[in-house]
């Protein structure tokens, strides 16, 4: 089950253990009914003391956040709530600081409650059934649970099978890794930064059972390849999204951190395309909530399209460039790449804005040679390996570690340089490194046989391992089952240096790099002059 009906409030299992104190009561938002005849939503958000999942005797909880999508309102000291709504509103409760929802078989938090009395139109790939009339009371079940200052998340870039057989190479190139260190790191949750699927929707299933294997509660966020095609407005287009995750634009808190997830993919109907722009009501959504966010918190925003590909990102900066804390998350373009946003940008804040745009699961679309276990390289086109992050909070500070793909742990960079120089053209030969996670703000240096540092420079160019895996695709058929890689891009978090003057003899090259959080990481690679 993967909504809240009125028949049967979530038979779900829910997030359990010892809980913090109640956030204190704020006053709820008053509203002016806009026109005779307007329907309200009410109910309560209440402990599950007793794991019913339903209200019965169990006591409200006040300071709760509540919203349809547009307006928010915080529940009263008896956990009471009162929303107008609407046919096709989601309405959802903001899971608060100390505790949980329900989490179902594929561990989606179940926090909301689909108002469709008529249900989805019929598209090609199934949605909403009829929800019938809204219920007397939706009520929203919590429990309480233990949230440290500092807390570690999985982040995902488009997942984005076509098919199951890509989601068997992400069960075993991805998530058997990753099940493994979220455990290892305590992570407490995992966020996917949308384009879930590659079009076939009838893949949702599979890939949260997938998913689910990592077992920690599992955020979404929905991408342009997502949608139903068939949709003849972008108001329906996540129709089939919805039934698998609830609504597209919604808010949940851990510990000291706000996390506002947004929909900016904007359909174009029945003449296909997309571009992106934030809705104007998810805009009110972000407004709305963030009056109950205090402004020494961190906030971040995640969503599909990056930002500097957004049509009106200017008007969520304008919602938060008064805040000193904030960070945004996106992906959809299969490269990484760090962002600082400034005032030539539309930012107004103080200090730049950071946004990452981070890699994919699937990397090049699953594209390249096969390796061992026939799974393929999927090495994107800037050169980054298709992988995930590990993003470390506390209060407001926050840092990412990437890491690639069935990889170690500690493989940050790729060195690019002959294996053999003629000790005539030793002085004219480049060494060349990929940072990964690489930004403007990283320092990066080499040495040579334990030798001196010297600083390399930054520059924007394309990876030369990458260009030469896909040159040696040229006139070859790919194998059954497999895709060609694309292009190569230029990636700005590459770096480059020139060997010094060196004697017959083989070399170690060594590379260290100091990132903008801090962390270091060194890689090495022999070359020999002859």
């Amino acid at each position: 089950m993967h909504l809240i009906d009125r028949r049967s409030f979530l038979r779900t299992t829910a997030l359990g253990a010892a809980g913090i104190a109640l956030a204190p009561l704020l006053k709820a938002r008053v509203f002016t009914v806009g026109q005779e005849g307007q329907q309200f939503a009410e109910g309560y958000v209440f402990h599950d003391k007793d794991g019913s999942g339903k209200k019965n005797g169990n006591p409200g909880i006040g300071g709760v956040c509540v919203s349809n999508g547009v307006d928010v309102v915080r529940t009263d000291r008896d956990g009471k709530w009162r929303l107008p709504v609407k046919e096709g509103s989601v309405i959802f409760v903001v899971k608060p600081t100390g505790w949980g929802p329900p989490v179902d078989e594929c561990q989606l938090p179940q926090f909301y409650y689909i108002h469709k009395p008529s249900g989805s139109p019929k598209f090609r790939f199934p949605a909403s059934e009829p929800t019938g009339p809204l219920p007397s009371s939706i009520d929203f079940p919590l429990k309480k649970q233990h949230e440290e200052s500092k807390f570690r998340m999985v982040l995902f870039g488009d997942t984005q099978p076509r098919n199951q057989r890509e989601i068997d190479y992400m069960a075993h190139d991805v998530i058997a890794q990753v099940a493994r260190e979220a455990q290892e790191v305590g992570a407490v949750f995992g966020l996917n930064l949308g384009d879930e699927l590659f079009d076939d929707l009838s893949l949702f299933g599979s890939l949260n059972r997938t998913i689910a294997q990592i077992g920690i509660p599992w955020y979404n966020v929905v991408g342009n390849h997502d949608l139903n095609y068939d949709a003849p407005s972008n108001e329906l287009s996540t129709e089939t999204y919805q039934k698998h995750y609830g609504p597209v634009c919604f808010a949940w808190e851990y510990a000291k951190v706000h996390f506002i997830a947004i929909n900016d993919v904007m359909w174009h109907g029945l003449a296909g395309g997309y571009h992106g722009e934030i809705p104007k009501a998810q805009l009110e959504f972000v407004k709305n909530y963030l009056q109950f966010v205090p402004k020494d918190r961190l906030v971040v925003i995640a969503l599909h399209i990056p930002l500097d590909d957004c049509k009106n990102a200017a008007d969520l900066f304008h919602l938060i460039d008064d805040r000193p804390h904030t960070l945004s998350l996106s992906a959809h373009t299969h490269v990484m790449e760090q962002m600082f946003f400034d005032d030539k940008s539309g930012w107004r804040g103080k200090e730049p804005h950071h946004h990452l745009n981070h890699a994919t699961v699937c990397g090049c679309w699953w594209g390249g040679n096969p390796d061992e276990r026939g799974i393929p390289h999927a090495t994107m086109s800037d050169g980054v390996p298709n992988g995930y992050s590990i993003m470390e909070f506390e209060g407001t500070k926050y840092r990412q570690h990437f890491r690639a793909a069935s990889r170690p742990e500690d493989e940050q960079m790729l060195i690019w340089m002959p294996d053999e120089v003629s000790i005539t053209a030793v002085r004219q030969t480049e060494v060349v490194v990929n940072v990964y996670a690489g930004s403007s703000r990283s320092e990066v240096k080499m040495r040579i046989d334990n030798g001196d540092w010297t600083k390399m420079a930054a520059t924007v160019r394309e990876d030369p391992h990458y260009a030469r895996l896909k040159q040696s695709e040229a006139g070859k058929t790919p194998a059954p089952g497999f895709n060609r890689l694309p292009n190569p891009t230029k990636s700005n978090h590459v770096w480059v240096g020139n060997l010094p003057r060196l004697g017959v003899g083989t070399h170690r090259v060594e590379v260290l790099t100091r990132d903008m959080y801090g962390q270091e990481f060194t890689q090495s690679r022999l070359v020999r002059v002859v």
